[in-house]
């Protein structure tokens, strides 16, 4: 082992790239904001969604795939929530009617999260607002 001294210069100078940006944001303390999503009027008007809205932003995807699991596997279309009000069990039909607007809404969240879900893969949007 000859080369002892380099190898580990070259090491600790590859783990310095390879964390400044893990670094720089630890030490700017620089924190992104999550968006809030923009309601469409009929949203507004409505004031409840399918479920509360705290339950939604985090289970939202859990919910919409139960969905898809109990109309496609079961046949069962009528979601009843935990108020007891039943809902159609319909992204585009349910969801999409209040929140048209999906890139004001669905984009905004999913973009600052970085994921990218696969519900447009089949369903159509149709802007309305």
């Amino acid at each position: 082992m000859k080369n002892k001294g380099l190898i580990i210069s070259v090491l600790i100078v590859f783990f310095v790239i390879v964390l400044s940006p893990w670094w720089w944001n630890l030490l700017t303390g620089v924190k992104a904001e999550a968006p809030e999503p923009e309601l469409t009027e009929k949203a507004k008007k409505a004031e409840k969604c399918v479920e509360a809205a705290d339950f939604m932003k985090t289970e939202h995807m859990q919910l919409l795939y139960d969905w898809r699991e109990h109309v496609v596997r079961d046949g069962q279309r009528i979601y009843e929530n935990s108020n007891g009000k039943e809902f159609d069990m319909s992204l585009t039909d349910t969801c999409l009617d209040c929140h048209s607007n999906k890139d004001k809404f669905c984009d905004r969240c999913h973009d600052y999260a970085s994921v990218e879900p696969y519900c447009w893969d089949c369903h159509n949007t149709k802007e309305t607002e």
